[in-house]
Order: C-alpha cells, then sequence, then structure tokens
C-alpha cells in the first residue's frame, strides 16, 4: 500500500444520499461487518453528521490487489493514524472513514454474532453511510487504488 496523495476538500462538497448505501447491499459483506448497514448510522443521520464539519481529509491509497486484504488493512491503520495525529493537533471530533467493509482482524468474530474485537478502532466504510466518492474524484477502474476519509473539524 502507498499513500498517492492527501487533500482537503470541504464538506459542502460532500454528497450524502442513499445510492451508496443501496449498492452496499449487493455486496457480499452487508450486514457482516460493524463498518458496514445496517450497523452503522443512516445516510440521514450521516447527511447531518457530516454538515457538522467544515473540512475532510480525503486519502488516494494504490494497493495491489493480488494482496488485497492486507493491503487494504495497511490503508485501515493508516486512516486510523491520520485520524490519531489530528485528535493530537486539537481536532478532537476527527474520524476516520473506510474504504469499504473493516478488515482490521483476520477472523472477524462479529460475521459469527460475537462483540467485535476491536470496537474502538473500526470506523463505518464510506459508502454504507451514503458519502458519494465519485462526486469528490474521478473514479478509474483501471487504476488499482483505494479512497478513504477522515472528517476533521
Amino acid at each position: 500500500m502507498r499513500v498517492l496523495w492527501e487533500k482537503e476538500v470541504s464538506t459542502d462538497d460532500i454528497v450524502v444520499s442513499p445510492r451508496p448505501v443501496w449498492k452496499c447491499r449487493a455486496c457480499p459483506m452487508y450486514g457482516k461487518r460493524p463498518s458496514c448497514p445496517p450497523h452503522v448510522p443512516d445516510w440521514r443521520e450521516a447527511r447531518d453528521w457530516v454538515s457538522s464539519f467544515k473540512r475532510a481529509l480525503l486519502i488516494k491509497f494504490e494497493i495491489d490487489y493480488n494482496n488485497f486484504e492486507v493491503e487494504k488493512r495497511k490503508a485501515l491503520i493508516y486512516l486510523l493514524k491520520r485520524e490519531e495525529e489530528l485528535f493530537k493537533e486539537g481536532k478532537m471530533y476527527a474520524m476516520a472513514l473506510f474504504p469499504g467493509s473493516c478488515n482490521l482482524c483476520d477472523y472477524c468474530p462479529f460475521e459469527q454474532g460475537e462483540p467485535c474485537r476491536m470496537p474502538t478502532k473500526v470506523r463505518p466504510s464510506i459508502d454504507a453511510i451514503g458519502i458519494e466518492i465519485g462526486r469528490l474524484v474521478r473514479i478509474d477502474f483501471s487504476e488499482s487504488v483505494l479512497y478513504g476519509m477522515v472528517l476533521i473539524e
């Protein structure tokens, strides 16, 4: 995993709608991970929440799709570290958003109805709360990339 870029965006430019959430319903992880619907705030609540921030940090990760789970986990850990750094800078409400379902653990007990092992680390996915990432970046499906976000202040 390699960070290609980080850029700040105004939350006025972030569109939150039901469309990405409906797309989540076609995902095999739907309802199985704590970062996915229906275990995250619905898009209406998320829209209000996102609008309470002024800025967000959008991060583009290059990953090796042949090693997808490991590469994605590295991206999630990076997002959590950026969130922590921003918190330490005084942005106490900074909050990371994952690119897709959480995969911090090799084995997810949540999928078997057991408690999450990392409830203080798991974050909602960008799509799960209705953020239309395609309104912020040009999606090029020939690239091996993921997008993450940290809401800043």
